[in-house]
């Protein structure tokens, strides 16, 4: 039976005090692992992490929001944390513990105006997936099946007090002080904050559908205003599977291939047409058919890419751009990456450092066809270890980085992720993006 919650921590102390419940039982698992090693040398840490990451999920999934959408970004980095952090926290993609249905029936009546009883034909109370900001459930209309997205209670409200529980912790792991990394908290608040207003969602997921409805094999579902709310978002039913469970079913490579060749069209036409990306890109937002197209869903969370940015940012991809070394000055100094009062040595070590992962990034760019696998997903994160042992980076004089970097970088290591994940092989079509780059660089790139 799916153990259900009836009420959803909303203060800050309710809130703190759950973190401070998570860390005593963290506390406690310790004391039984050193324990048991003390009697058996070979006990590894295995169990522990197994413990720390039920215990951590437990208390994150109880929180809803920003606590666990934390959980579901830390779950796409399969690098960063031991396999039973990444295991467990992957559930608050879409399997997060639901709202019960009692609660559930109070919150869109309370949002809507009405309960779904009144609104819709049928409505299911028992949820089909819940995760980190809302839960889905099934509806019936006019003959139409629709899903029906429902928003934690008093979610919005908490993300400003659970950051400022976050702060402190991340300040101590990037060596900064507070008003240092403000502007990066900044980013992170306004997107979580974007992230609760549904109303700003079905906008953008009408504008992003209609924008890219000719892409071939990615399809989107019908949003109906006159049902939703700022709290409640309903649209067409989609059928499909979630990668782990399109890959469960042994789909043929061709299939594999056509789905990741949907989502990498989606993604360049979305960055380099649009300027405006679907930048959560977890395993729980496609819904993937066993032909190969893919349903695109939740575009809660849309990064809009400053023109500036993009102009300065993207033609580090480009070879012919990036072995030009006066350009190259200027377009680390204007994204934030090196700045004027550095020393030489810190200037040349940034500079290398920062252009050998930029090469590495950009190599499915710089061939017609590219091969995805798991080798080069662990390439990077090699390169990116090897990268965090440089002292300006371990140990900052100062933030580094535009905040415009963040979304994008992490929605492309999400579909780098995926793509290896379908050992895909697609065809990177960069001559559609990389001319345009070079001519808004050309003057400079010849002199």
């Amino acid at each position: 039976m799916i153990e259900t919650q009836d009420n959803i921590p909303t203060s800050k102390m309710e809130r703190a005090m759950k973190l401070v419940g998570a860390g005593a039982k963290i506390g406690g698992n310790y004391l039984k692992y050193y324990a048991k090693k003390t009697l058996n040398a070979d006990t590894t840490k295995e169990e522990l992490h197994t413990n720390n990451a039920n215990d951590i999920y437990q208390s994150l999934s109880q929180l809803k929001g920003s606590a666990l959408k934390v959980a579901q970004m830390l779950s796409m980095d399969k690098n960063l944390l031991p396999r039973a952090y990444t295991d467990k926290f992957a559930l608050s993609q879409y399997s997060a513990p639901p709202m019960s249905g009692p609660l559930v029936v109070r919150t869109f009546q309370k949002s809507v105006g009405k309960s779904p009883f009144d609104v819709f034909d049928q409505f299911e109370t028992q949820c089909t997936a819940a995760a980190s900001i809302g839960q889905v459930h099934k509806a019936q209309k006019d003959g139409k099946t629709l899903a029906v997205k429902v928003q934690y209670p008093g979610i919005s409200d908490s993300i400003q007090s659970d950051l400022k529980m976050v702060k402190p912790v991340a300040n101590a792991m990037f060596g900064l002080p507070e008003k240092e990394m403000q502007k990066y908290f900044q980013e992170v608040e306004e997107k979580l904050l974007e992230e609760t207003n549904y109303t700003l969602e079905l906008q953008r997921s009408q504008q992003i559908a209609g924008a890219c409805k000719d892409i071939s094999d990615v399809f989107f579902p019908q949003y109906y205003p006159e049902f939703s709310s700022p709290k409640v978002l309903v649209m067409d039913w989609l059928e499909g599977d979630h990668l782990k469970e399109f890959l469960d079913k042994k789909p043929s490579q061709a299939v594999k291939n056509r789905v990741a060749q949907a989502l990498w069209d989606f993604y360049n036409f979305q960055l380099h047409t649009e300027l405006a990306i679907h930048a959560d890109p977890h395993p729980g937002n496609f819904l993937l058919q066993e032909d190969g197209r893919v349903g695109v869903i939740d575009f809660g969370c849309v990064k809009v890419v400053p023109e500036d940015f993009y102009w300065h940012y993207f033609p580090l991809l480009v070879p012919e751009i990036r072995n030009n070394q006066p350009v190259v000055d200027q377009l680390l100094s204007h994204i934030e990456i090196i700045f004027p009062q550095d020393s030489q040595t810190v200037k040349v070590e940034l500079q290398t450092a920062f252009l050998e992962m930029t090469a590495l990034l950009s190599r499915p760019f710089e061939s017609e066809q590219f091969q995805f696998t798991h080798e080069f997903i662990d390439a990077i994160y090699a390169k990116g270890e090897e990268i965090y042992q440089i002292p300006e980076v371990k140990r900052p004089t100062q933030p580094r980085g535009s905040k415009h970097a963040l979304y994008v970088n992490r929605t492309y290591f999400g579909i780098y992720s995926m793509m290896a994940d379908l050992n895909a092989s697609i065809e990177t079509k960069s001559n559609t993006w990389s001319g345009k780059l070079v001519d808004y660089w050309k003057d400079k790139i010849k002199g």
